[in-house]
């Protein structure tokens, strides 16, 4: 399987589908390389309105050869086709789920803890992310990640790390000198006035940190 590194999107499925999946599009323009679906719906929405949600983002990102990864809720990911799921908290039954998944990607976000790094890399997953970087408000459960527990995670570790939590091209300055693949995002390319340029900004900063 590739590495993943670049900019990975965060959608939530409680905003307006239509004005979504427009801001989908116009992000995967800017070069996009992750797209995660939060297990966050409105109230009474059914299984076959997911499924058919899923599908119109599957589309629109496989048009463009991103992956799509569903947010805990590993059976409906591969029930919909999609490309793997990603873990708040790894589930007792990881073993079974594992095997249910095969060769799909698998991710989990991590804090300070160097234990669940370290089971991480024992159980070979695909990626890690760390939350949160900076405050924010979508991120609210999160703690505040410490700089030397990223350098701790990659001398433990060589899968993929990402980094999420207030990020903005901004505030990427001050994570020069972390070894990580990409950053994961929400509102800083989903409110942002121009999705695509967004994504532009972001790509073009993470390059200037790689030099």
């Amino acid at each position: 399987m590739k590495r993943l590194g670049g900019v990975y999107l965060v959608i939530d499925p409680t905003r307006n589908w239509e004005n979504l999946l427009q801001q989908l599009d116009l992000a995967l323009k800017g070069g996009l390389h992750i797209v995660q679906v939060w297990n966050h719906w409105t109230e009474g929405i059914s299984e076959s309105e997911k499924l058919d949600f899923l599908d119109k983002v599957k589309k629109s990102c496989f048009r463009f050869n991103v992956v799509v990864i569903m947010h805990e809720d590993w059976k409906l990911a591969i029930q919909s086709g999609l490309n793997g799921v990603h873990f708040d908290e790894i589930p007792n039954n990881f073993s079974e789920i594992r095997e249910a998944l095969k060769d799909k990607i698998i991710g989990t976000t991590v804090g300070n803890d160097m234990k669940k790094i370290k089971w991480a890399d024992e159980q070979r997953i695909t990626y890690i992310s760390f939350c949160a970087i900076f405050p924010s408000p979508s991120v609210e459960t999160c703690e505040i990640v410490k700089p030397e527990n990223i350098k701790a995670a990659r001398a433990i570790t060589d899968l993929s790390i990402f980094l999420s939590g207030g990020i903005k091209p901004e505030n990427l300055a001050q994570l020069h000198g972390l070894d990580f693949d990409g950053v994961a995002i929400i509102s800083g390319i989903l409110d942002a006035p121009n999705p695509t340029e967004a994504v532009e900004s972001y790509l073009s900063t993470l390059h200037e940190l790689k030099q």
